[in-house]
């Protein structure tokens, strides 16, 4: 969620939480982690005979694709930093350029920085502005782009994505979900200027003729363009997501979906035990042909 200043209460979604809103079935890979946790694991050849040991080998490898999700977010964290730091220090702007790479080094990831450096010099990248915050109106929502920047003289929105490396030792390749991440930031309205005062001044960069998502690997670099044929499509997408957001919202906040239900009345006779009667109650009284079967029959 996002604010128009530090102290104002956050108002709408960011662009990375309406796009989650599309599921995405991570089961096979849940149970992929899991297993590779297990069989990877040096305990299990003592635990074979131990179902004790066996169930604990089990529970520490069902969180193994939690620790992998946590692991890269932390790594993706190191690593745009890093990326933020070049730009600033190419803005002049006050930097920690070596605190950053220094940081990828104790963690045995420099090769992301080397990688990104090379890419930044091949592609002789002009940075605008990094790590820029933008909000919409309209549709409401707020983002944060990576980069805007000059490249071979157009005006680039970019946005960069920490990825591994395949068996071929080539950067894996990007989700398509970025592509609505980057037309969401073009169709922004405002740019902040000021977080503490609040201070927006109207979106510059509406017109970027080139989106750009760029895979930083430790291997290569690969960036790659939003195809301009299928941004209008993928902008449907993210404003049908925002709906789903706010509806999701609104269904919580209207009450319980499930309400419990009693069972129906007993009927009247399932008060009496089973096998049991009710008490008889008196004879009817005879009717008047029961009476007097004779006189009813008439004169033989």
């Amino acid at each position: 969620m996002y604010s128009r200043s530090l102290s104002e209460p956050p108002a709408v979604p960011s662009i990375t939480t309406v796009i989650s809103q599309a599921s995405s079935d991570l089961g096979g890979w849940h149970s992929y982690m899991a297993a590779n946790a297990v069989v990877k694991d040096p305990r299990l050849g003592p635990a074979l005979g131990s179902p004790p040991q066996l169930r604990t080998l089990v529970k520490e490898a069902s969180r193994a694709s939690e620790r992998y999700r946590d692991e890269a977010a932390e790594r993706g964290t190191r690593v745009h930093y890093y990326c933020e730091q070049v730009a600033l220090r190419a803005l002049g702007l006050p930097e920690q350029v070596q605190l950053a790479r220094e940081s990828l080094r104790e963690h045995g990831e420099h090769q992301f920085a080397d990688r990104f450096d090379e890419w930044w010099q091949l592609y002789q990248v002009e940075p605008i502005a990094a790590e820029i915050t933008v909000w919409n109106h309209q549709l409401g929502y707020a983002g944060t782009l990576d980069l805007v920047a000059r490249i071979g003289g157009r005006v680039c929105l970019i946005d960069y994505k920490t990825k591994n490396t395949d068996r071929d030792g080539l950067v894996k390749a990007l989700d398509e979900k970025v592509v609505m991440q980057l037309v969401a930031g073009l169709k922004a309205e405002e740019s902040l200027v000021d977080a503490a005062a609040g201070t927006w001044e109207p979106w510059a960069h509406g017109d970027a003729p080139v989106l750009l998502g760029v895979a930083v690997g430790q291997t290569e670099v690969r960036p790659v363009r939003a195809n301009p044929a299928v941004l209008p499509q993928h902008w449907y997408k993210f404003c049908a997501l925002r709906r789903v957001w706010q509806t999701s919202i609104e269904a919580a906040q209207a009450g319980p979906a499930l309400l419990p239900i009693a069972p129906p009345p007993a009927p009247s006779h399932a008060a009496f035990p089973s096998g049991a009667h009710a008490a008889p109650g008196p004879a009817p009284a005879p009717s008047a042909a029961a009476a007097a079967p004779e006189a009813a029959a008439g004169p033989r």
